[in-house]
C-alpha cells in the first residue's frame, strides 16, 4: 500500500538522542563528540515520493563521511537484524560535499588526518593516511554516491555491500572514487558487470537518480550523516544521528515497534 508523502516531515527523536547537541560547530566538517558530518546546502526539490510500506528501516550517508565508515559494521548487524525480523532496510545518499569546493591545502589536509584518527580511535575502523601525501585531491563525494546508486540500479542486493566497499577502498586503500577504474574490483567481487557498471556510471540518469536522494534526505530535515531513520507510517522516527552502537539503535526499534 502506498502512503502519501508530505512535503515537510519532522523527525521525532528517540530519547535520549534528542538531549545531545547535534549541531556540528561552525566551520566544522564533522564533529568528534556527535559523529556527525554535516553537508553542503543543496537546491531543493518538491517532487512527492511515495513510502512503499508500513515500516522500514532508513540509513541516509555518504561514502566519504568518515563517520559513516565509522559506523558501518554497527549498520551491518543493524541490517540483518532487520532483516530476520522482516522489517525492510534501504540506503539513501546524502551528498555530503556534492561540488570540487573544497580546498585540498596543508590545513585541510591536516585536519582531515587528525579527525581519520579520531574516528579510528572510538570505533576501531582502519584507515590508511596515504591521501595526505598527495599533492592535489578533489574532495568530491558525488561521484561515490553515483557509483552505489549505480550498484542499486544494476542489484539493489549488493547495494549495502557496495557502499562498504567503497569506503573500505577510500578510506583504507587510499584509491580515487571518482574514477571508474576504482571500483572495478568491487565490481567484479560482487558479480556487477563492470563495462555495464562504467556506462552506467558516466551517465546523466545516474547522475539525476543520485541527486534526488540528495535533495530527498534534505527534504526530510537530515541535517547531518550518518543519520539512520525508523519510519513507522508517515512518521519518522531518528534512531541515530551521528556515530552509534547497534545494541542503542536496535533497542530505539524494539521501542518503536511496540
Amino acid at each position: 500500500m502506498n502512503r502519501p508523502f508530505f512535503t515537510v516531515l519532522i523527525l521525532f527523536f528517540m530519547t535520549p538522542l534528542s538531549a545531545q547537541n547535534l549541531t556540528a560547530p561552525e566551520g566544522a566538517f564533522c564533529d568528534p563528540e556527535t559523529g556527525l558530518c554535516t553537508p553542503a546546502p543543496l537546491a531543493q526539490s518538491d517532487e512527492k515520493v511515495p513510502f512503499r510500506d508500513d515500516v522500514e528501516i532508513i540509513y541516509i550517508g555518504d561514502p566519504m563521511c568518515s563517520w559513516c565508515w565509522g559506523i558501518s559494521p554497527a549498520l551491518n548487524r543493524l541490517e540483518r537484524a532487520a532483516t530476520t525480523n522482516g522489517i525492510p532496510y534501504r540506503t539513501v545518499l546524502g551528498g555530503l560535499r556534492p561540488d570540487n569546493s573544497q580546498v585540498w591545502d596543508e590545513a585541510f589536509r591536516n585536519f582531515l588526518r587528525h579527525h581519520w584518527k579520531e574516528v579510528n580511535e572510538r570505533s576501531g575502523q582502519p584507515f590508511g593516511y596515504d591521501l595526505f601525501d598527495q599533492e592535489a585531491f578533489s574532495y568530491n563525494t558525488e561521484p561515490s554516491s553515483r557509483a552505489v546508486v549505480t550498484a542499486r540500479t544494476m542489484n539493489p542486493e549488493v547495494e549495502s555491500r557496495f557502499f562498504e566497499l567503497t569506503q573500505y577502498h577510500f578510506y583504507v586503500l587510499n584509491k580515487d572514487p571518482k574514477l571508474a577504474t576504482f571500483y572495478e574490483p568491487i565490481c567484479k567481487e560482487l558479480g556487477l558487470d563492470f563495462v555495464r557498471f562504467s556506462e552506467l556510471f558516466a551517465s546523466e540518469e545516474m547522475v539525476t537518480a543520485t541527486m534526488k536522494d540528495f535533495q530527498l534526505n534534505r527534504q526530510w530535515g537530515v541535517r547531518g550523516y550518518p543519520t539512520v531513520i525508523f519510519r513507522k507510517g508517515d512518521q519518522l522516527y531518528a534512531i541515530a544521528r551521528g556515530f552509534s552502537e547497534f545494541e542503542r539503535m536496535w533497542g530505539a526499534v524494539e521501542e518503536l515497534v511496540k
